[in-house]
Formats: structure tokens, sequence, C-alpha cells
């Protein structure tokens, strides 16, 4: 019976130098920083853990940034690489207000619509980067337009917070309406097609008989036709189609459309003229 150690055991035990710990020792100091009594080893862990966790988030703010940059480097990439419209840089200097022709916010610019002229002219690309165009009545040629008793020009609110001048026709007997466009601005080889954009006033009188619709091209063809405008609904928008065509190189020059009568002799009211579309036909 006794303590069970042996003899020789004790032997070495005594037999330590003074000045080395003992192998209990070791023991309790292990024990002592995996369950701490004081309070200096616990705060010194919840540093390195905070350091840590702050090291780590760091890192992946710095990851989420990296990868927004290359996100926004790809789009830029594309916008570049994307076809530029026909002979843009020649219609935008026409414009009414400066256009920022950075890659990432031409297409901004040229998607929204770019007011040309004084409001005379409205420019804009579809989704292949095709030029399209309006041309306003203040472009347009309209007999007795500056005369009140006949004519008057409201103001039309385009687009939000843009307002253009509309031709409203109060009473003549003698409609004729022209206007020119320079080809050169439209995009080769893409079919066209011309369109008077309308709208009769419920209280419109005076269009029983048809009026007529020309589009002459550079080459000298014309297409025309006639259009019967009682039909069409009152106190909205219409779309009157002039006659298409195929933009190109070979043929520059301007293209003319009218749409006039003036051999019915009947007095005409309540016609609201918005402009003429050139456009890609779809």
């Amino acid at each position: 019976m006794g303590t069970g150690w042996s003899q020789d055991e004790a032997s070495q035990s005594q037999q330590q130098s003074p000045g080395e710990p003992s192998n209990n020792a070791a023991v309790e100091i292990k024990v002592t920083e995996a369950n701490p009594s004081g309070s200096k080893p616990v705060a010194t862990v919840k540093k390195a853990a905070t350091d840590l966790a702050k090291r780590s988030a760091d890192h992946n703010h710095e990851a989420k940034m990296k990868e927004v940059r290359e996100t926004e480097k790809t789009r830029v990439a594309q916008v570049t690489q994307q076809q530029l419209p026909h002979n843009y840089e020649a219609i935008v200097k026409d414009a009414d207000s400066s256009i920022n022709n950075s890659a990432e916010h031409l297409f901004g610019h040229l998607y929204a619509g770019i007011l040309l002229n004084q409001k005379r002219k409205k420019y804009w690309v579809d989704k292949s980067s095709n030029n399209c165009f309006m041309v306003y009545p203040r472009d347009l040629a309209i007999t007795w337009a500056e005369d009140n008793r006949y004519w008057k020009w409201p103001s039309l609110e385009e687009t939000s917070n843009v307002f253009i001048d509309a031709a409203e026709l109060l009473n003549v007997c003698w409609l004729e309406v022209h206007g020119k466009f320079d080809t050169t601005k439209l995009s080769p080889g893409i079919l066209y097609e011309v369109v008077y954009v309308v709208m009769l006033k419920d209280a419109a009188y005076g269009w029983k008989v048809p009026v007529n619709v020309r589009l002459t091209l550079p080459e000298g063809n014309k297409h025309e036709r006639k259009v019967n405008l009682k039909d069409i609904p009152r106190g909205q928008w219409a779309e009157i189609p002039i006659g298409e065509f195929r933009a190109s190189p070979g043929k520059i020059g301007n293209i003319e459309f009218s749409m006039y009568e003036y051999e019915g002799g009947k007095w005409k009211s309540g016609l609201l003229i918005k402009g003429v579309a050139i456009r890609p036909k779809n």
C-alpha cells in the first residue's frame, strides 16, 4: 500500500533540476490556457477572433468590388463593340442639347431619342442600331399654316416633360402638307417605311372625300394612293402609311412626302398632325 510510485520514479522526480518545470506543471499550464480563470486570455482570444472576422469581411468586400468592376468593364466593352449607327456623328451635330459620346452613355441617348434643329426633328435608333426619324410639323410645308384662321399650333407632350408643336387644322378647303428628308442619314440597305402620324378630333368634319398621300424617291419614282381619313378612330393617334423604300448608297438624295386634297372643294376641320415617321419596316 502506498502512493503508487515506484522507487525509480521517485528517484527520477527528486533528480530534476529546480529550474526545469515538471510534467505536472506543463499540464497545469495547458489546462489554464484551455480553461482560463483570468480575463486577459479571454480578451486575447476575443480580439483575435474579431481581427479574423474583420479580415474575412474585408476580403469578401474586396472580392465583391472586383466582381462589380469586372462586370462594368464587360458591359462597357460590349457597348463599345456594338455597331455604331450610320452617320450618327454628323446627325447629332444638330442636337438641341449636348450629347455624352462616351461608350457607356451614347446608346442611352440614342435609344431615348435626340431632338434636332430646335425640335423640328427627332432622331433615335432601334435595337439593331438602325437610324429612325420623326419629322415634326414645324419642319413641314403646310399651306396657310401661319394664318391662325386656318391652323393653330398646340403644344404636345411628346415624351415626359418634352413638348413639341403639333399642327391643328381649324378650317380649310385646300389641304396641302409637304416634307422632305435627306436619305444619307438613313442606314444603308434597310427597308424603310414613311407614315404620317395624325389624329381626327371628335368634332372633325369634311373628311368624306379621300385625301391623297404620295412618296417621291430620289430617282424620281413615286408611290401614291388615296386614304379615307373618315375611317380612322376619332380621338386617338393613327398612322397613315405613305410608302416604303430601301435606303441605298447608290440612290442618295431627298425623299419627298405629301398629303393633299383640294379638288373636292369641301371644307375640312379637326385634323391634328404630329409628324412623319421614317423608320425601318418591321
